[in-house]
């Protein structure tokens, strides 16, 4: 009685690194933590200025007071009375979130999905291709029989 000697952990972590969807996880993790970067750049230096034109510059400044009255240290930014409802740090994270979709959607989703659709185009038209010049060879081989047996059948009547 021959036993399967079962994988080990060290084996089974090795085959769970080499697949291919966990190095596209990684290299998205890194790519997405770069490109985070770049969206809260744009966010503190484009969006909040322009938000700024119609009050404060900083975002994270707009609140109300829940109960009054609400006074923060300046030193630490934290309330000191009442009850502070930060809106701002929510709508600043609320459009941080927007322009991260909307970018990741037309530099990144809208492109592939051409891409891809193009690709599937082209795929289905080399097959159609295929298609034809097989059924046209199909056609020249029974010409070519139908030629030979006619040629075999007058051979015969010859004899």
């Amino acid at each position: 009685m021959s036993e399967k000697k079962q994988p080990g952990v060290w084996e089974g972590f090795k085959a769970f690194l080499m697949r291919g969807n966990v190095v596209d996880l990684a290299v998205a993790v890194v790519i997405g933590a770069a490109f985070t970067n770049i969206v809260n750049s744009l966010v503190k230096g484009v969006i909040s200025p322009l938000v700024g034109a119609f009050g404060t510059k900083d975002l994270d400044k707009y609140s109300s007071c829940l109960k009054s009255p609400c006074k923060f240290d300046e030193a630490t930014g934290t309330a000191t009375s009442g009850i502070p409802i930060l809106w701002g740090t929510v709508l600043s994270a609320t459009l941080t979130f927007v322009i991260t979709a909307a970018v990741v959607y037309f530099l990144m989703v809208l492109p592939m999905s051409k891409y891809l659709a193009a690709q599937t185009a082209r795929q289905k038209a080399k097959e159609g291709t295929q298609e034809v010049i097989e059924v046209s060879e199909l056609e020249v081989l029974k010409e070519i029989r139908d030629a030979l047996v006619a040629q075999r059948g007058s051979g015969h009547s010859q004899d």
